[in-house]
């Protein structure tokens, strides 16, 4: 049976200081078995690897840019955090490019053992600026993860500090999926981000529909980046200096 698999659903996000701001909007996702790439491509003519399509999966916009098979990328992200894996799948959640463009704020990898148990979730952040980071945790007993947090070592948003603490919540993907991510600081909860979607087979059905509900479905994401720093900016939020990235590209998580 085939792990791959569409998400269509909601993503929020709410900040609780200096200024309350809120967001929510309609997309849909992937949950890509790597294993699956290629025979996905020749199911639907809607969807293609690593070529132009109506919708299509690049490994260049994941792991580290490069090109190369995620798959190896992430086995070694494993191995660098000593985590146990033995071969497994593993599989990707993020949204497809649409007409060639796409731009994905988190995409997270869960990694099983061959018996179906978690073994590992890395979940690689991007920022408009063309980094990413990604974190790293070790799921050691196999089973739903609790909560499980690090402190913040990636620039996202200009419009918060470094100082930051997150922890996650993650509903493994099924029939449901759902991931939390709260944010603190020194004072407190300072924003909260979810996103939560409903399982479809992953055919061209499914892809139709998305491209029917969601035609610019990565534009609205940039769009909605660019036009919410307005508004945060219009409140008078201050804007942060930019640092520079981590030396090292990832960070472990910890359980809370």
């Amino acid at each position: 049976m085939s792990g791959s698999r569409l998400y269509f659903g909601t993503v929020s996000h709410r900040r609780l200081r200096p200024r309350p701001h809120t967001l929510q909007y309609r997309l849909f996702w992937m949950l890509l078995d790597l294993d699956e790439l290629a025979s996905l491509a020749a199911r639907s003519a809607l969807f293609s690897h690593n070529r132009r399509n109506l919708l299509s999966f690049h490994d260049s916009d994941h792991g580290d840019g490069s090109g190369a098979p995620l798959r190896p990328q992430v086995e070694r992200i494993l191995a660098d955090h000593r985590i146990a894996f033995d071969g497994g799948a593993i599989r990707l959640f993020c949204m497809p490019r649409v007409l060639g463009y796409g731009f994905n704020p988190i995409s997270v990898y869960f990694c099983h053992h061959r018996d179906g148990d978690l073994a590992a979730i890395v979940y690689e952040v991007h920022n408009t600026f063309g980094e990413r980071h990604s974190y790293v945790f070790d799921a050691q007993d196999g089973k739903q993860p609790g909560a499980h947090g690090c402190d913040k070592r990636f620039h996202v948003s200009p419009f918060m500090d470094m100082g930051m603490h997150y922890e996650f919540r993650t509903l493994l993907p099924a029939e449901r999926f759902a991931l939390a991510i709260r944010g603190a600081d020194q004072d407190g909860t300072l924003i909260h981000a979810s996103l939560a979607g409903t399982a479809a087979p992953f055919d061209s059905a499914g892809l139709m529909r998305g491209l029917l509900l969601y035609p610019l479905l990565t534009l609205k994401v940039m769009a909605a980046i660019h036009w919410h720093a307005l508004r945060l900016w219009l409140k008078g939020i201050r804007i942060r200096h930019k640092p520079e990235p981590p030396q090292e590209p990832t960070t472990p998580v910890q359980a809370s």
